[in-house]
């Protein structure tokens, strides 16, 4: 395979596709980039015209949205994804997906919580309806176990929605859903995991409880 560069900003989206390459064993450079203005750079941009992460060099252009990249570099090793015809298919592309919901919701509370710097500029309406559909989400997942992963075994839809997550979870605890703990825990044992392990990032504590109106 050749060169690949990933463009990365710690405890974003973009480290589920960081974790994926580690997964897969591939060989790969990051580049990490600040979660500020310089993703609006016309060099960043050239990279991902929506400013964001992640953006991933292969084969000699970029392409980015980690659904996309997900299925791509399943898809080019043979591993961890679902082919079409596979009787987990249809499910291995809705979890892989479904991860984006968690994290627009994520996004949502860390926008709150962490970017809206001024406390007038916040809404605890705002703050406590995300954090509410992250425990929607989070019952989602809970339903979805009945084994150790999401489907019949470790796949890249376990690497998508475990890392939506794992940053979901700083607004929302996991509490009361015995399967899903059980099936984080077999995540952060996961070498690929924890190779992958950001520090925080811009988080800049483990739990952000609502304010009281």
């Amino acid at each position: 395979m050749s060169e690949i560069i990933l463009h990365h900003v710690p405890g974003s989206r973009s480290q589920r596709v960081l974790w994926l390459l580690h997964e897969l064993e591939l060989d790969f450079d990051v580049r990490v980039w600040p979660f500020d203005k310089t993703l609006r750079s016309a060099e960043f941009l050239a990279l991902n015209p929506a400013g964001r992460v992640p953006a991933l060099e292969l084969d000699g252009r970029s392409i980015w949205e980690t659904g996309a990249l997900i299925e791509i570099l399943c898809e080019r090793t043979g591993r961890l994804g679902r082919p079409p015809g596979d009787a987990e298919r249809v499910d291995w592309l809705i979890w892989v997906h479904f991860a984006e919901t968690i994290s627009q919701h994520a996004a949502a509370c860390t926008q709150q919580h962490l970017m809206l710097r001024e406390a007038s500029m916040r809404s605890p309406v705002v703050m406590k309806l995300e954090s509410a559909r992250i425990g929607k989400c989070f019952d989602a997942i809970e339903a979805r176990l009945a084994g150790d992963w999401l489907l019949s075994s470790f796949s890249a839809a376990d690497v998508a929605v475990g890392q939506a997550a794992m940053m979901a979870r700083r607004f929302h605890r996991v509490g009361d859903r015995p399967r899903m703990a059980g099936w984080i825990d077999r995540i952060e044992e996961r070498d690929g995991w924890r190779r992958a392990s950001d520090a925080k990032g811009f988080y800049d504590r483990d739990f952000y409880e609502v304010p009281d109106v």
